[in-house]
């Protein structure tokens, strides 16, 4: 849950006469989400933002379901997905489910020569490898490694990399995303004991203001379809907006991680949910410090949701074989734990420098045509002895 932000120039009330230097008014857009009931801004710009010229066709961007009902546990080597050029082309859904896209992509190239607006689902975009700016109709974020990019749904966006070596990790959800309730008091504030805090939310900066008439290819995702549309006037030129529904970033690096004598569960490194699925951030940390702790994560089942485990960077404790860029998979009906090895390896370990991302599912993941592509079928049988 974002808190208010105001960015560029507003009214002091909304709803009200506000005028360019030339006499003309603005034109206000309220920006909002469930209905009028939601999190909501209100934006003012330079042009009518309803200007279309021309809508030149749509194609699919679906995902081909290769198992839609399956309970094999599954590794992906993340890293095998190739790089493309394009930014649109590179996203592969790999798991999927009528609540959410698991989504990993390599771009090479920034995305100059179109807009892109999502109209169906937030987008949580984990920054693996690369950096650069976030550019968005309500302003920039810079961003680097371990960044989570939270682009809430029909927020129209470009991305600048800096380099041509990019790996994302993107959760594509049809359910808005939130910080953790129980994280928050009454007022939606985060609590004290919460592992991270507004401070950490870095905001909107650099608002770009674009009085420009002419050709702009805005790219919409509705209903897993693209549609190529053309703009009248430059997407980018929004004077000022105030209001709790913008994109933000967060960094990995600044999730503080909840530690205790004995193992801990998977609530505690929790950073995002939504009604479908939550967000884990596991991060470096200290280990249990009971004199008989075993660090290592006891046997656990699956009994009401999908596991999928990004691995990011450092030891991963609990598995055998695992690399950067590598995806677990467990699914519900079955039990999953440590590696063989693992659990006894832990024991007298003080600390991790393990960094991944968790989603877990409350409806079943369906496995896609492109994630076999980079798929480890003999993961299932990684615990026998």
């Amino acid at each position: 849950m974002p808190f208010y932000h105001q960015l560029g120039k507003i009214p002091h009330k909304r709803h009200t006469q506000f005028r360019k230097p030339d006499g003309n008014l603005y034109h206000e857009q309220l920006f909002g989400t469930i209905g009028f009931d939601g999190m909501y801004s209100n934006l003012y710009h330079i042009h009518r933002p309803t200007q279309v010229k021309e809508i030149r066709g749509q194609y699919s961007v679906a995902p081909k379901i290769a198992k839609p009902n399956h309970i094999q546990s599954y590794r992906f080597r993340g890293f095998q997905v190739p790089q493309e050029e394009d930014y649109l082309e590179s996203r592969k859904t790999i798991l999927c489910n009528s609540d959410c896209n698991i989504i990993l992509a390599a771009p090479k190239q920034s995305t100059t020569a179109y807009f892109y607006k999502n109209s169906d689902a937030d987008e949580l975009v984990f920054v693996h490898r690369g950096s650069g700016k976030l550019r968005t109709l309500l302003g920039n974020l810079d961003f680097a490694y371990g960044d989570y990019l939270l682009i809430p749904r029909g927020i129209i966006y470009q991305i600048d990399f800096d380099a041509q070596d990019n790996r994302l990790f993107i959760v594509e959800s049809y359910r808005p995303i939130y910080t953790p309730k129980r994280y928050r008091n009454w007022f939606g504030q985060l609590l004290e004991h919460s592992p991270f805090c507004e401070r950490d939310l870095r905001r909107p900066t650099e608002l770009e203001s674009h009085d420009e008439k002419g050709e702009f290819l805005m790219k919409v995702k509705k209903q897993g379809d693209i549609f190529d549309m053309v703009y009248a006037t430059h997407p980018f030129d929004v004077v000022g907006y105030d209001g709790f529904n913008y994109p933000y970033a967060f960094s990995i690096h600044d999730f503080e991680p909840i530690t205790g004598r004995v193992h801990q569960p998977p609530p505690v490194h929790q950073t995002f949910e939504t009604d479908a699925f939550v967000v884990c951030s596991f991060c470096p940390r200290l280990y249990d410090y009971h004199p008989q702790s075993i660090p290592a994560p006891y046997n656990h089942s699956n009994i009401d949701s999908d596991e999928v485990l990004y691995y990011v960077d450092g030891d991963f404790m609990s598995r055998n074989d695992i690399d950067a860029g590598h995806i677990s998979l467990h699914p519900a009906g079955i039990p999953h734990g440590p590696h063989p090895g693992a659990y006894e390896r832990s024991i007298g370990q003080t600390k991790t420098d393990e960094l991944a991302v968790m989603v877990d599912t409350f409806k079943p993941l369906k496995v896609t045509e492109d994630a076999l592509k980079i798929a480890d079928e003999t993961y299932h049988r990684s615990w026998l002895d």
